[in-house]
């Protein structure tokens, strides 16, 4: 039997695909940053997906925007009250949930997260996720070597995703700078490096409006910007939309992190020279398996091999490869976009 939730408990929540089966049946959460990224749709399509195999009910919640905790809070208590077995997040701010992610646990639930990693990573049971770290460094690697010489002399516009610097925007930021030869400091945050080539640091919110309104504010400061990294494809396309506006979209290079589908075919369209692709379905597919475990017997889910994670794989897709830095196609890309 399905029911949907509904009071003024949830009234200001984004909740969807909301089912019980019955009683004994096993209830599982999803909470993301928002419902309208794609890159968070198709998540809850692999973790719907993987439910239904399962026989799992799937509560599904996100925030209003990228950034709003607070709802991410409520979700979290609510999964809590409704007897949920587990918790796959994606949390706007990885530290202030913290402590709503503790109440889980000591209630009993097994928290992962997904894609974005708690500060500290610990804080959650498990992490399934790209390795957001090296998705920044491959970009950054390939968009030195295809610069070449003139990588000395680039101009930098960073477009990161919010002020509170989740972990997933310092570990891509700090890889690009990384993999393009900058030195970063404090590696556990962004903005305090000292080389001349970045033009500086602003933020988009990961969405195509904020992209665009950075962009504008970066070439406020510089209009000579010919390089511009982006926390994710969506802000990439809004930075382009600003330099079209000048007449600038053919001389400065994006890269980008994602690899969905829209992603790749802005890679196929010249708009990105470069992505890095994940894959959010199979992060809550195997988000799911993880807790369908959990509540058959208390397993918790293990981190790949030398790292403190469980790590879904990332690919640089390009159609122009470059010398020592692996990559695949647009056609493989487009084959692989968020599987």
């Amino acid at each position: 039997m399905k029911k949907l939730l509904a009071g003024s408990a949830l009234a200001a929540l984004s909740m969807t695909g909301v089912a019980f089966a019955d009683a004994d049946s096993t209830t599982a959460c999803l909470i993301t940053k928002t419902d309208t990224n794609p890159f968070f749709v198709k998540m809850r399509e692999g973790a719907a997906a993987k439910a239904e195999e399962l026989g799992i009910n799937l509560l599904s919640f996100a925030g209003r925007v990228d950034g709003d905790h607070e709802t991410q809070v409520a979700a979290i208590e609510t999964c809590i009250a409704e007897g949920a077995k587990g918790i796959l997040l994606t949390a706007s701010d990885t530290s202030s949930i913290v402590p709503a992610v503790k109440q889980a646990r000591d209630a009993g639930l097994v928290v992962i997260a997904l894609d974005t990693p708690l500060s500290p990573i610990d804080a959650a049971d498990a992490t399934f996720a790209t390795d957001n770290f090296l998705a920044g460094e491959l970009i950054g690697q390939w968009a030195a070597a295809a610069l070449g010489d003139e990588a000395a002399n680039a101009r930098i516009g960073m477009l990161d995703l919010s002020v509170s610097q989740p972990t997933v925007g310092v570990l891509r930021d700090q890889g690009f700078l990384t993999g393009f030869g900058i030195d970063v400091k404090d590696a556990s945050k962004w903005g305090d490096e000292e080389d001349p080539r970045i033009v500086g640091n602003e933020v988009t919110a990961g969405n195509e409006e904020g992209g665009r309104t950075a962009m504008e504010n970066l070439l406020a400061i510089d209009p000579t910007i010919n390089v511009v990294y982006t926390i994710n494809e969506p802000a990439a396309a809004g930075a382009y939309e600003a330099l079209k506006s000048i007449g600038r979209e053919n001389d400065v290079l994006i890269v980008s992190v994602d690899g969905g589908c829209p992603g790749v075919q802005n890679v196929v369209d010249g708009v990105i020279g470069a992505t890095s692709q994940q894959y959010p379905l199979l992060m809550a597919s195997k988000g799911i398996e993880a807790i369908a475990a959990f509540a058959k017997d208390g397993t918790l889910p293990q981190p790949t091999e030398g790292k403190d994670f469980f790590d879904t794989g990332v690919a640089l897709v390009t159609d122009q490869p470059v010398d020592g830095v692996d990559s695949i196609d647009t056609a493989e890309g487009a084959d692989l976009c968020w599987g």
